[in-house]
């Protein structure tokens, strides 16, 4: 079986926010990423507002036919949104507001009660609770004691391996199989605990093959890496040649 992609448009808003205009329409990218053959539709609603904006959740909850996940902090604020809006997905990502981009897993364990609470309300209104979080296994514990029904496994160190200056042979080679393990092993206890499991986070057309050969994982969240490539060659394309690199690693499953 094939993993099903989900398109992150949130660098269109990027653009957009650039210049506070109303060009690109994520809405136009949403649909030409359904178009593609896209399965689903991510956007990140972060508490500063950075890309993707309030009114843009609500006009895609309209447009999108295929499934829309909505990343977002366990607030109070983004919680009442998500119940308000109810996208099929909510994952419960961690937030810094000097981030460039999300840096890593959302640390479970510490945040156990709100995060529980948020689940269960997300969950009590029909929507899928997804934490996104690194592949260890306190982590994924964590995620089933909150009764979530998927984790997003974060490939960021694998990836960051696959682009280092000795990505083919040496450290960079040792280290991005560590971490192609570590994807492993988490993918496997996941799904052992009765749990959905993602994947995302630096994934490009060169490396995300190796991670959709995981068996454990039915989806892909992955964003920067096709409006990077749609700049030259369009979103319709880039969205297929990703398509096509994770059917061909989802052919390599055992």
């Amino acid at each position: 079986m094939t993993a099903r992609l989900n398109v992150n448009i949130d660098h269109v808003a990027t653009v957009r926010q650039a210049r506070r205009a109303p060009e690109p329409s994520v809405v136009a990218a949403a649909m030409i990423s359904e178009q593609a053959g896209a399965d689903g539709i991510t956007v990140h609603l972060r508490g500063d507002r950075r890309h993707i904006q309030d009114a843009d959740l609500t006009v895609l909850r309209q447009a999108v036919t295929t499934y829309l996940n909505v990343e977002m902090a366990a607030t109070e604020e983004m919680i009442k949104i998500a119940i308000d809006t109810r996208p099929d997905a909510i994952s419960l990502v961690p937030e810094n507001p000097k981030e460039v981009t999300t840096e890593g897993g959302l640390n479970v364990r510490p945040n156990i009660a709100i995060v529980r609470a948020a689940v269960n309300r997300l969950r009590d209104s029909g929507i899928v609770a997804s934490l996104f979080i690194d592949p260890d296994r306190q982590q994924i514990e964590a995620a089933r004691e909150v009764n979530a029904q998927q984790v997003e496994l974060c490939t960021a160190a694998y990836a960051e391996a696959m682009l280092g200056p000795h990505s083919i042979h040496g450290e960079g080679a040792v280290r991005a199989k560590q971490e192609l393990r570590r994807l492993r092993e988490g993918a496997a206890l996941a799904a052992q605990y009765g749990l959905r499991v993602a994947a995302g986070h630096g994934l490009t057309v060169r490396n995300v093959g190796a991670v959709a050969g995981i068996g454990e994982i039915t989806e892909f969240n992955i964003g920067h890496s096709i409006v990077s490539r749609a700049v030259f060659v369009g979103l319709e394309t880039a969205v297929r040649e990703m398509r096509s690199a994770i059917a061909l690693g989802s052919g390599m499953r055992s």
